[in-house]
């Protein structure tokens, strides 16, 4: 309400233009690369290591060695040096595919006819041909609790009469049949069986689909005495119905780890209540989800996610495939359940995942670690993986209205003249990087085992701001399994970027005892001294350097870029990428607003107040913003633009301390 101005005095008011848009969901860094579990393919936003090691998995075995993708490695890091998000995403050698659950029984059953033409012949008695004589001639159908089953028997050779005295796997005899023969010696006849109860099966209820995808999604296998099953392992899972309640309709199924027992059950998730009423709130499918997602490219090209399903996927380990039992509208009008449908209620019982096919590991001479190395015979083949495997992936995150993050790294690739692959994939991985003008690509210019001068070599055939490298190569323990390993810095660097913006902002150098300390290597693979740290400083290099008492540190901080500017710095580029990330997000809430002096205003009281905020934290110098009538003539309006300048003067940092030490002789007077 406005302020009404009556008698004489002094007004103050207060007008609030620091008002800041909510910013579209960000993940700080993406991460691409092999994992031993998960979704194939598709960008995943993770927020704690445990959830990434519950979406993705960890360690794993190759010939009877375990291991840990540099992926699991630098998602520890990441979250361990105060990362907030981290997008994932898992590419893999082959075609992979999910594992479908056992059956699921419901109280409706049917037989299965599983007996052989010989075993049936086996049991005849009164027949003056051998059994071998017969043709193969089983033919019929069983349904329902004790139902009957008809089949007809065709011979070459001529018999009056068939008695059936034994049945086999065990059917019960039902008559003796009179044959009639042809003139052929052919004849045909008929025998009547009754099911018994080991040959009662349950209807399948639903069935069930594991969100990862390959081989160690399958736990399929016997149960022991203790209940646990041969295959069971960490990686996949088992279900378990473990109550139903035919007068409700409900039922609860219980997500279990592959590898719990009967009386120790590791219960990952449960679902209660759940229905087969598509039209309850309730229904198996709308609380669990049903979305099957797969990377798709289509003529033109273009990637993107193929979604089928209509339900979000709630659970972090299964969606419903398919559900062979509805029971829409249960109850009736008087409230009790309809008989025709309380046999479809799943029976309590549990069981296993099978089908999936996929293996990670399923190229050649793996590469891991060190091995991963310049003297490698098969340099193109890392963590089990050739550079094609990515390229899908890295198509797909190129999308930046779909997919928000300010670094990217891509753990086993190596940009190198000797592996014309990597460096394929790793140019395109650039070259996103610079079209979407929002993420720094962190790349490695050398396998394990390198020399400096390779190192340079490599990083001399790239330009661009949007890039930069580190080295060498760094050994830190494997969270998981506790072994030393060497990785490659990308590994590592995602950590030092989080670690720095934890402290500090984004605009701060990644660098120094500071901000670039790397608290969990316990070792470079080279100490590298002042001139080969001068050498691959000179060349874009960011060397990483080993200090007594005080460990391994990330001492540079340049891009790639050639030419000599503000941009040639990691902190000025993330400055912009920070600015532009943020200016960019409010100004799509004004495309298709009305050109006028009101919309503009609204755009300057959001960003004047974020430079602000900047300039205070010190990212900037100083700052101007100008949209107004000088850059929004007539003619541009006609064009439906809107126009606006951003002026910066980015803060730069310190990198080169010089101290000059004046010795003066006694009595001398000290400069004012």
């Amino acid at each position: 309400m406005a302020e009404q101005i009556v008698s004489p005095g002094v007004f103050q008011r207060e007008n609030d233009q620091s008002f800041l848009q909510t910013k579209l969901p960000t993940a700080g860094a993406a991460i691409v690369g092999p994992t031993p579990l998960g979704q194939v393919g598709i960008p995943t936003i993770v927020t704690t290591y445990s959830d990434y090691l519950n979406r993705f998995g960890s360690t794993f075995l190759s010939v009877s060695n375990q291991y840990t993708y540099f992926t699991s490695i630098a998602a520890y890091n990441y979250f361990q040096n105060g990362g907030d998000t981290l997008l994932v995403t898992r590419v893999v050698p082959g075609a992979f595919t999910s594992a479908t659950s056992t059956t699921i029984g419901n109280g409706n059953e049917s037989g299965v006819l599983s007996t052989t033409a010989d075993e049936l012949l086996a049991s005849f008695t009164s027949v003056s041909a051998s059994a071998g004589a017969w043709t193969a001639g089983l033919t019929g159908s069983l349904s329902g609790t004790g139902a009957i089953a008809t089949l007809t028997l065709d011979t070459t050779s001529s018999i009056s009469t068939v008695t059936v005295t034994t049945a086999g796997s065990g059917y019960v005899v039902g008559e003796t049949v009179t044959c009639s023969t042809g003139s052929l010696g052919y004849f045909s006849g008929s025998l009547t069986f009754t099911l018994t109860a080991d040959d009662i099966v349950n209807d399948n209820a639903l069935t069930l689909e594991t969100l990862t995808e390959g081989e160690l999604a399958n736990s399929i296998s016997s149960e022991d005495s203790d209940g646990a099953l041969a295959s069971g392992s960490k990686d996949n899972l088992r279900w378990e119905i473990s109550t139903r309640d035919e007068s409700k309709g409900t039922f609860t199924l219980l997500v279990r780890r592959g590898n719990d027992t009967t009386n120790e059950k590791a219960i990952l998730e449960t679902w209660t209540n759940l229905t087969l009423d598509p039209q309850t709130p309730n229904f198996v499918t709308k609380v669990i989800g049903d979305l099957s997602k797969t990377v798709t490219t289509d003529g033109d090209d273009a990637t993107y996610i193929s979604v089928t399903g209509n339900y979000p996927n709630q659970s972090r380990y299964i969606r419903v495939k398919s559900v062979a039992s509805l029971t829409p509208n249960y109850f009736d009008n008087a409230g009790n359940a309809k008989t025709a449908y309380t046999g479809s209620i799943p029976v309590l019982g549990s069981g296993s995942f099978e089908s999936a096919v996929g293996d990670m590991l399923s190229i050649g001479d793996c590469l891991f670690y060190e091995n991963i190395s310049d003297g490698a015979v098969t340099a193109d083949n890392t963590q089990g993986l050739i550079p094609d495997n990515y390229t899908q992936s890295l198509a797909l995150l190129a999308n930046k209205d779909e997919y928000k993050y300010n670094s990217i790294a891509v753990p086993g690739l190596c940009y190198s003249s000797t592996t014309t692959g990597h460096t394929t994939v790793l140019s395109t991985l650039m070259n996103n990087s610079q079209t979407r003008g929002d993420n720094l690509a962190i790349i490695d210019t050398a396998f394990y085992g390198s020399e400096v001068s390779p190192v340079v070599t490599s990083a001399a055939a790239i330009n661009s701001s949007y890039a930069s490298t580190y080295w060498p190569w760094l050994q830190t323990p494997d969270p998981d399994s506790g072994q030393l390993v060497w990785v490659p810095s990308s590994t590592l660097i995602p950590s030092v970027f989080a670690f720095n913006d934890s402290v500090s902002e984004p605009w701060f150098a990644p660098a120094g005892l500071n901000r670039g300390a790397l608290n969990t290597v316990v070792r470079a693979e080279r100490k590298l001294p002042q001139s080969s740290r001068d050498t691959l400083y000179d060349g874009n290099v960011n060397p990483i350097a080993t200090f007594p008492n005080t460990g391994v540190v990330v001492y540079g901080q340049k891009t790639l870029q050639v030419k000599s500017s503000a941009l040639d710095r990691v902190n000025v580029r993330r400055l912009l990428i920070a600015l532009k990330n943020f200016i960019g997000d409010i100004s799509q809430f004004i495309v298709f607003e009305q050109n006028t002096i009101s919309t503009r205003n609204q755009f300057l009281s959001q960003v004047n107040p974020y430079l602000e905020s900047v300039q205070q934290r010190q990212g900037l110098y100083a700052f101007k913003v100008v949209m107004d009538e000088s850059n929004n003539t007539p003619d541009v309006i006609d064009r439906n633009q809107l126009v606006g300048q951003i002026f910066i003067q980015p803060t730069k940092t310190a990198e080169f301390i010089i101290l000059d030490y004046n010795i003066l002789p006694t009595g001398a007077t000290f400069p004012s």
